[in-house]
Formats: C-alpha cells, sequence, structure tokens
C-alpha cells in the first residue's frame, strides 16, 4: 500500500499503525503519531488502520532550552 510518512512517500504492508512502526523499526521508541492530522495516542495505534494514501506523522520527542 502507498502511504505518505513524514511527507515521503513510502510502499509498505503495515494494515495498522502498530505495524507501521514496526516495518519501520521504530516500536520501541518513544514517538508521537497521527493519521491524516489527527493524533493517534500510543494505546490507539493498534487499533489505528491505514489505507491507501494516507498521510502519517511519526514526530520523536526533543530536549534541549
Amino acid at each position: 500500500m502507498k502511504i505518505e510518512v513524514n511527507g515521503a512517500p513510502q510502499t509498505v504492508s503495515a494494515t495498522t499503525l502498530a505495524a507501521l512502526l514496526v516495518e519501520l523499526d521504530l516500536a520501541e521508541a518513544r514517538v508521537a503519531t497521527a493519521v491524516n492530522g489527527q493524533f493517534v495516542p500510543a494505546a490507539g495505534r493498534v487499533d489505528q488502520p491505514l489505507s491507501e494514501g494516507d498521510r502519517i506523522e511519526i514526530l520523536s520527542p526533543m530536549q534541549g532550552g
């Protein structure tokens, strides 16, 4: 399936947001996620389906001052 991850086109086999993070080797990472501009909490990723053309944002928290 073709989706967009952080603005870049990707072809993936994942059908849920949780599976996408596994496929991208980010399953253990502390990240914030959104699908089509809607925040998806960590607990909801396993139930968040992905569809052709979805726009996914995966953001890492930043520290500093």
